[in-house]
C-alpha cells in the first residue's frame, strides 16, 4: 500500500514542481487554430505523450537504472541527453525549472539520495538537472519500478496539456478526463516500444509543435510560459 501511495504522491499533477505555469505548446496551438475542438485536442495530447515517451521517457528509464546501480555519472549523462535535445528556449526552461523544483522537494521530503547529490553537483556544472531524469532517479530512490516512473511521466505530460486546455478553449473537465482516459491506454505500449532504447536513440519529431513553441517566445500576450 505504501508503494502505491508514493506513486500517487510524486506522480500527482498537483505536486509542486510548477507544471501549472506551462501548457506544453498548447497555447500557441490554440491561438493558431491547430487545436480548436475536442478532436484536435485529443490528437495534440496523443502527440505530446508520444514525444514524451520516445524522448524524455528514454532518459527517465536510463536515469532510473543508473540510480538503481548507484551510477551518478549515468544520471548526469541522462540529464545531458535531455538538455541537448531541447530545441527551443522555453522547453529547456520548462525541463530545468521543473527538474530543479522536483530535486529540491525530494531533498526536503526524502532526504539524502543520488538525486540530491546530483542536484548539488549540478550547481557547478554546465549540465543542469532535468525533470524526467529527476523523476526517474527519485522513483528509484523510493524503491518504485521504472514502469511506475514511466507511467507517472506520461500521465504528467498529458495532464499538463489538458489542465491548460480547460483555461484556453471551450472544453470541460468531463471532456478532458475522457481524453486522459483514452490516452492513458497507450502508456504500456509506449513503454514496451522504448524500454530497450539507449540515450543515443532518443528522438522526437513533431515540427509543427517545435515551430509553435519557437513562435511563443516572441508572443507579447500569453497565459503560460510555454
Amino acid at each position: 500500500m505504501s508503494t502505491t501511495l508514493r506513486v500517487l504522491q510524486f506522480g500527482d499533477s498537483m505536486f509542486p514542481v510548477g507544471s501549472f505555469a506551462f501548457s506544453n505548446g498548447l497555447e500557441m496551438a490554440v491561438q493558431n487554430g491547430v487545436v480548436r475542438d475536442r478532436t484536435t485536442l485529443h490528437e495534440f495530447v496523443r502527440t505530446t505523450v508520444h514525444q514524451a515517451a520516445t524522448g524524455d521517457g528514454v532518459a527517465l528509464l536510463a536515469a532510473h537504472r543508473s540510480a538503481v546501480a548507484g551510477d551518478l555519472d549515468g544520471i548526469r549523462r541522462a540529464d545531458e541527453a535531455v538538455f541537448l535535445r531541447k530545441l527551443n528556449e522555453e522547453t529547456r526552461t520548462m525541463t530545468v525549472r521543473m527538474g530543479r523544483k522536483l530535486a529540491e522537494a525530494a531533498a526536503h521530503i526524502v532526504g539524502e539520495s543520488l538525486l540530491e547529490k546530483r542536484f548539488r553537483d549540478a550547481t557547478g556544472d554546465s549540465v543542469p538537472v532535468t525533470y524526467p531524469v529527476a523523476l526517474g532517479a527519485l522513483f528509484a530512490t523510493l524503491g518504485l519500478s521504472e514502469e511506475d516512473a514511466f507511467a507517472a511521466h506520461q500521465y504528467g505530460a498529458a495532464v499538463m496539456v489538458l489542465s491548460a486546455a480547460v483555461r484556453l478553449m471551450r472544453v470541460d473537465h468531463l471532456d478532458t478526463q475522457a481524453i486522459l482516459f483514452a490516452v492513458n491506454e497507450t502508456a504500456a505500449e509506449e513503454y514496451r516500444r522504448v524500454a530497450s532504447a539507449g540515450l543515443d536513440e532518443m528522438a522526437t519529431f513533431a515540427p509543427v509543435v517545435d515551430v509553435l513553441a519557437a513562435a511563443h517566445v516572441q508572443a507579447h500576450v500569453r497565459m503560460f510560459m510555454n
